[in-house]
Order: C-alpha cells, then sequence, then structure tokens
C-alpha cells in the first residue's frame, strides 16, 4: 500500500477528536483572535500557562488546529474580483486536479462536492482580467478538468461558524 493511499485510508476512517469544556474554550478564544497570547488565553479560561501550552500543543498534534492565520478583506488587500468556479471532471482525477489547482495562484480553496458539478473553487484575483487568465489559462489547463462555470461574487459575509462554548 503507497504511503499516499494509507494517508488517505487513515483521514477517511479518522472520527472527530473528544474535546472537554476547556478545549472548546480554548478554540473559541483563538477563533476570536488567533493572536491572543498564551498568557492571556490561559487566564479567560482559568487555566495555567503551561496547561494551555499542552492543550494547544495536543490540539495541534491531533489536527484539531491545523495552522494559525491573518483574516484578510480581499479587496482592501488588492483583491477585488471574487469568484466560484465550479469543474466537471473526469472520474477518479480528484487527487491530481486538486494538487494542480492548489498550485495556481489566486486559487484560494478548493473543495470536491456532490451535486451538478465536481469541484468548486474559489478564486480571489485583482480584476477580471486575472480572473480569466486564471479560469481559461490555468483552470481549463488542467488535465482531467472537461469544463468549469464561474459565478462572480458580488458581496459577502462571514458566518457565525461552530459555537464553541455555551
Amino acid at each position: 500500500m503507497s504511503e499516499e493511499s494509507s494517508l488517505s485510508t487513515a483521514a477517511a476512517g479518522r472520527t472527530a477528536v473528544p474535546l472537554d469544556d476547556i478545549d472548546r474554550q480554548i478554540l473559541s478564544r483563538l477563533l476570536e483572535d488567533g493572536r491572543i497570547s498564551v498568557r492571556a488565553l490561559a487566564e479567560q479560561v482559568h487555566i495555567s500557562r503551561a496547561n494551555a501550552y499542552t492543550r494547544i500543543g495536543r490540539l495541534v498534534a491531533e489536527d484539531v488546529i491545523t495552522g494559525f492565520t491573518a483574516q484578510l478583506n480581499a479587496q482592501r488587500a488588492g483583491l477585488g474580483t471574487s469568484a466560484y468556479v465550479t469543474l466537471a471532471t473526469d472520474q477518479n482525477a480528484w487527487r491530481e486536479i486538486s494538487r494542480e489547482l492548489r498550485e495556481i495562484p489566486y486559487v484560494e480553496h478548493v473543495s470536491l462536492v456532490t451535486g451538478d458539478f465536481d469541484v468548486l473553487v474559489l478564486v480571489r484575483a485583482p480584476d477580471n482580467l486575472a480572473l480569466r487568465k486564471v479560469v481559461l489559462e490555468s483552470i481549463q489547463a488542467v488535465p482531467g478538468v472537461r469544463s468549469t462555470r464561474t459565478w462572480l461574487v458580488f458581496d459577502e459575509v462571514r458566518g457565525r461558524g461552530a459555537t464553541w462554548t455555551d
């Protein structure tokens, strides 16, 4: 069995990691402010700094937390054109297509989905010309992509997301 297939098999059979109330409070605080110091975090959830470091380390090791990142206002950052691009693909081409798509500049998110199309891609580009190049010259050139359809985003708001504390 190849390393890739054993990894995908392990991930497919994986269940959610048990989280206690302190873990959920930590997640809630980190989602609100990913730059919070461990000291402030520990004070807010009423645990020691050592316990906070240990819990954060465990949440990272167990892939509950997969990274720490800034959230951008795409328009203010110079990416004023956003679009969802739907892809119809060849059967069993997902792994190679996803590998290629994640390397294309301006591609922010790639999802394998069910329904009328196979893949949903979020593209954030500086303008319509850059978006056009991404779709027509990069995405459509990926082997296994049969067709695309582009949906421009006029406005967007962030949803509330999961509630980690009561």
